[in-house]
């Protein structure tokens, strides 16, 4: 039960509470789904590792930094709680990952889930498509607020039209976003010797979601799907094949007009790097707790697209150092998992030499080759939400902390089946870290933004 209404929790928050309930949604059915879901999972807040994971302590950290940067930045404590109320829901989906997705299936399930939305969105763009969309002067002036598209202006002057969600990811740039993580976890279908089943359950599934990637028209899912590949390939083929590959893909994918006709360059990205300048003096100006939980906009009348310099601006070096911390352990154990020099050969199986629970009776742990193979590829997610993220001011939402909850149950079932070398990394080492993370995070964006400035 637990498990179904977590789907359910994640698909309303994808898709919004009006989809999902129609009418009833005026009563905040979101809320009493959420109250439900926590009441039927006490009995596992024992067995779970939440208490055993630094990220829960950065989810706790956030939330924190989140409502004294209000509370602080702008004087207003009632502020500061209804920042937190939006806060929480989005990283309430660690906490239900961790808690119900701890099977093969249930993460293929959640990875089910995933698609779903992301054909549900597609296929309401073509229907639109279908019914025809405004052209002409009039375009421009069309209230498409409920619309699957919205339209813009590329760097000829030319209206086009970019596919979208609602919601939560009802700005392409965020739904693109959302197809970057999905399309690695769906090989998590493929099976070996299975031409038909893997080119109808795997292929074409992400044949149509790269489709909704290229209706979306989003530049950084076109730097993020080569960065993955390049990441995919390179322990196969080798670093420079694989950065051949991708830079042919490059290539390909710029000619086709996915863009919708912006380039991709560091000219295009001046603006960018502008807004990058404006959050790093803000959070010279704010450096503890930042100007306020989403205020950006308010201050400077943008946002910085980059969600480095968001969480930094908004939320100080309190809410980075935090964001850091969920972030440094998730990448990291990720990668102990998934590259073979950290897992023994022919180790025997070993349930039980750990401080980490058993998994419930009556589940099975997946094999070693299906844990590796998860593990990379929600690396490989991880990777494209990092990519997108860094021309995004997308630093606290769903997908991060869902992302972060799945790659932890992935290394409980490594753990499980005796597969790592190195054990979690002691949490005074973890906070050193996430201390230097924060640091080199700062002086990284300070260096580029100075770097675009002298060579303007």
């Amino acid at each position: 039960m637990g498990f179904v209404l977590t789907l359910l929790y994640l698909l309303t928050y994808y898709l919004t509470p009006t989809i999902m309930f129609g009418s009833l949604a005026e009563y905040r059915i979101e809320l009493i789904l959420a109250a439900i879901i926590l009441i039927i999972s006490v009995p596992t807040f024992g067995t779970s590792i939440l208490g055993k994971t630094s990220q829960t302590v950065a989810l706790a950290g956030l939330g924190f930094a989140t409502f004294m940067s209000v509370l602080v930045g702008v004087g207003w404590a009632t502020g500061g709680i209804n920042s937190l109320l939006i806060y929480i829901p989005n990283a309430f989906a660690y906490v239900l990952v961790c808690l119900h997705c701890t099977s093969k299936k249930k993460v293929q399930g959640l990875t089910l889930m995933m698609l779903f939305v992301c054909l549900f969105v597609i296929g309401q763009g073509l229907a639109e498509m279908h019914r025809g969309l405004p052209s002409g002067v009039a375009a421009r002036e069309v209230d498409m607020s409920d619309s699957y598209f919205i339209g813009q202006s590329n760097d000829q002057k030319e209206w086009f039209y970019r596919l979208r969600g609602q919601g939560q990811i009802n700005d392409p740039n965020d739904f693109a976003q959302l197809i970057v993580c999905t399309v690695p976890l769906m090989f998590f279908f493929w099976k070996k010797k299975r031409s038909v089943r893997n080119f109808v359950f795997v292929l074409v599934p992400v044949g149509a979601l790269l489709y909704g990637a290229f209706l979306t028209h989003s530049r950084g899912s076109v730097l993020a799907m080569v960065v993955m590949l390049i990441v995919a390939l390179r322990k196969k083929i080798g670093t420079v094949p694989s950065v051949i590959l991708a830079v042919l893909l490059f290539i390909g994918i710029t000619a086709s007009g996915y863009t919708g006709g912006r380039g991709i360059s560091a000219t295009a990205g001046e603006d960018r790097t502008e807004y990058w300048g404006d959050g790093l003096e803000l959070l010279k100006a704010h450096p503890l707790f930042g100007i306020g939980f989403g205020n950006m906009p308010d201050y400077i009348g943008h946002t910085a697209h980059n969600s480095i310099v968001v969480c930094a601006a908004e939320l100080g070096l309190c809410g980075l150092f935090f964001w850091s911390m969920f972030l440094f352990p998730t990448f990291r154990d990720s990668l102990v998992v998934a590259w073979p020099k950290n897992v023994p050969e022919k180790k025997a199986v070993v349930l039980s030499d750990t401080a980490f629970p058993l998994p419930p009776p009556g589940v099975a742990v997946p094999d070693e080759a299906d844990i590796r193979r998860l593990a990379r590829l929600v690396m490989l997610s991880l990777t494209g939400f990092l990519v997108t993220g860094w021309f995004l001011s997308r630093a606290y939402i769903l997908t991060l902390f869902l992302l972060g909850g799945l790659t932890e149950v992935v290394f409980q079932m490594a753990v499980q089946r005796g597969m790592i070398v190195s054990p979690r990394l002691p949490f005074g080492r973890i906070l050193r870290y996430s201390g230097m993370m924060t640091i080199g995070f700062i002086l990284i964006m300070y260096i580029l933004v100075r770097f675009a400035n002298l060579t303007r």
